[in-house]
C-alpha cells in the first residue's frame, strides 16, 4: 500500500471518529437520487482507496454505504451525486433490519476496486460501445486491449473484461450487403486481415477463434465477463464452430465447409445451443439465436422485466438486477435478444419479454469465473446505427439500462457467496 493511501485510510478514521462515527448512504431509488451512474463512479472511488463499501441490495433501490468523510461527501458533491449522512445508530438501525428473515434484502461488502479491460480495436470512438461510453461518463478507469494483448496471457491482469460490439465468427459483422463499398468497411476488413497475418494466421476467422479461445479460458480460470449486442451470439458461435469453416468467400477467400451446421458443437458454448446459422452473407444476423428479425412489439411499448432474486440466497443475480424500476426500456442492436428456447438451462434468464419470449439479459457461470450477456447496442438509443450521433448520458444520469451495466462492473468487488438458484 502506498503512503497516499495510507494517509487517506488515516484521514477517513479520523474523521469518522471525530464525526461519532457516522456514515454516507448514497440512496438509489428514483425518488431521490439523481445521478445513479455517477453513484457507481463514486463508490468505485471510495474502493480505489482500499476503504470497504456496503451494497444494500433491494434496500431504497440497491443503496451503497459508505465510512463518512468529509472528502467523500466532497466527490458526491462534485459528481452531481445525491447522498446522506446518518448516524452510526442509524447505520446499525438499516443493516439490522435488512438482517432480518423477513425482507428480501442483503447488505454485500464490496471489497476491492476490479481492474477493468475493455476489448476494443485502436481508433473506435467512445461512442462505438456503450460501456465504454458509461465507464467514462462515471469516471471509472479502465483499460483497452485487443487481439494482440488477449494472445499474450495479458487478461490475466484484469478482473474485469467488456466484450465490444465484435464479430468472433471472422465475417467483418455481415455488414457485406450494406457497407462492402463503404470506406470504413474495407479500411476495417484490411487492418483485420493485417492484423491476423501478423499474429501468424492465415486467416481473421482463425485468429478470432483463438482470441475467444484465450477468453474463454479467462473465465473458466475465475475471470468476469461481460458482452453486448454481437459480441455475445458472435463468441458463441465462434466457440461451437472449432475446427468448423462457416465463412464465405467473402469474408475468407474460400467456400464454406460442406455441411457446417451439422458440425456446430453446442457443448462448447457458454450459453446458447440448438441455433441455426445463417448462412447468406448478405443477411445482417449470425443465427437464429437473436430475435431482431422475429420481434413484433414497437418502441412505445418495447420494454423488458427484470427478474426478482432471493437477497440472502442468491445475491450474484440479485447484485446484477439492482434497479430502481423492475422495467427497462427496450433497445435494439445487431444482437438485440435472444431466442427463448435457444438457451441452456442452466443460464439465468435476469431479464425478459415475455410478450415475445424472448431474453435480454442472462447470467452464467463457467468453470471457476461468470459471464453475463446483455442484448442490444445503446439503452438509450432505440435503434442505434452506423454513423448515429454520440449518446449524451448527460441527459440520462439515471437510465436504468445502463445501470445494469453498472451493476456487472461492481461485481467482482463484492465477497462472493455460493448461488443457490
Amino acid at each position: 500500500m502506498d503512503l497516499k493511501k495510507i494517509a487517506f485510510i488515516l484521514l477517513v478514521l479520523f474523521l469518522s471518529v471525530e464525526a461519532h462515527a457516522s456514515y454516507i448512504l448514497i440512496p438509489m431509488d428514483a425518488e431521490t437520487q439523481e445521478n445513479h451512474l455517477k453513484a457507481y463512479g463514486v463508490t468505485y472511488w471510495t474502493l480505489e482507496r482500499e476503504l470497504k463499501v456496503k451494497w444494500l441490495l433491494n434496500y431504497r433501490g440497491g443503496s451503497f454505504l459508505l465510512p463518512d468523510a468529509e472528502i467523500i461527501q466532497r466527490e458526491c458533491q462534485i459528481r452531481g451525486v445525491s447522498f446522506e449522512v446518518i448516524s452510526d445508530s442509524k447505520a446499525a438501525q438499516i443493516l439490522e433490519e435488512i438482517a432480518s428473515p423477513a425482507v428480501n434484502q442483503e447488505a454485500v461488502i464490496l471489497e476491492k476496486a476490479p481492474k477493468i479491460a475493455v476489448y476494443t480495436p485502436n481508433g473506435k470512438q467512445p461512442w462505438d460501445d456503450a460501456v465504454t461510453m458509461v465507464l467514462t461518463y462515471a469516471e471509472i478507469p479502465y483499460e483497452t486491449i485487443y487481439d494482440e494483448e488477449v494472445l499474450k496471457d495479458e487478461l490475466l491482469l484484469y478482473d474485469w473484461l467488456h466484450l465490444h460490439h465484435e464479430d468472433f465468427t471472422g465475417q467483418f459483422g455481415k455488414f457485406y450487403r450494406a457497407y462492402r463499398s463503404a470506406a470504413w468497411y474495407i479500411e476495417e476488413k484490411k487492418n483485420a486481415e493485417e492484423l491476423a497475418a501478423r499474429l501468424g494466421y492465415d486467416k481473421v476467422s482463425e485468429e478470432k477463434l483463438a482470441v475467444a479461445l484465450k477468453i474463454r479460458d479467462y473465465v473458466v480460470g475465475g475471470g468476469f465477463m461481460f458482452a453486448m449486442c454481437s459480441a455475445t451470439d458472435s463468441f458463441d458461435i465462434a466457440l461451437s464452430a472449432e475446427g468448423v469453416d462457416i465463412c464465405e468467400p467473402m469474408f475468407d477467400g474460400d467456400g464454406s465447409g460442406p455441411g457446417y451446421q451439422n458440425k456446430i458443437d453446442y457443448s462448447s458454448t457458454f450459453a446458447f445451443k440448438d441455433y441455426i446459422l445463417e448462412r447468406s452473407p448478405n443477411v445482417y444476423e449470425f443465427s437464429s439465436i437473436d430475435m431482431t428479425q422475429k420481434r413484433n412489439i414497437s418502441k412505445t411499448t418495447d420494454y423488458f422485466s427484470l427478474m426478482e432474486y432471493s437477497a440472502k440466497w442468491d445475491p450474484i443475480p440479485t447484485m446484477l438486477t439492482q434497479n430502481h424500476t423492475a422495467l427497462v426500456k427496450g433497445f435494439m442492436g445487431q444482437t438485440t435478444s435472444f431466442t427463448r428456447d435457444q438457451i441452456k438451462s442452466n443460464v439465468l434468464v435476469m431479464g425478459e419479454n415475455r410478450t415475445n419470449s424472448e431474453a435480454k439479459y442472462v447470467h452464467g457461470i463457467k468453470g471457476k469465473g461468470f459471464f453475463t450477456f446483455y442484448g442490444g447496442h445503446d439503452p438509450e438509443d432505440y435503434t442505434h446505427r452506423v454513423g448515429d450521433p454520440k449518446t449524451e448520458l448527460d441527459l440520462h444520469p439515471t437510465s436504468p439500462g445502463y445501470r445494469l451495466i453498472l451493476n456487472n462492473v461492481l461485481f467482482p468487488a463484492a465477497k462472493k457467496k455460493k448461488q443457490k438458484t
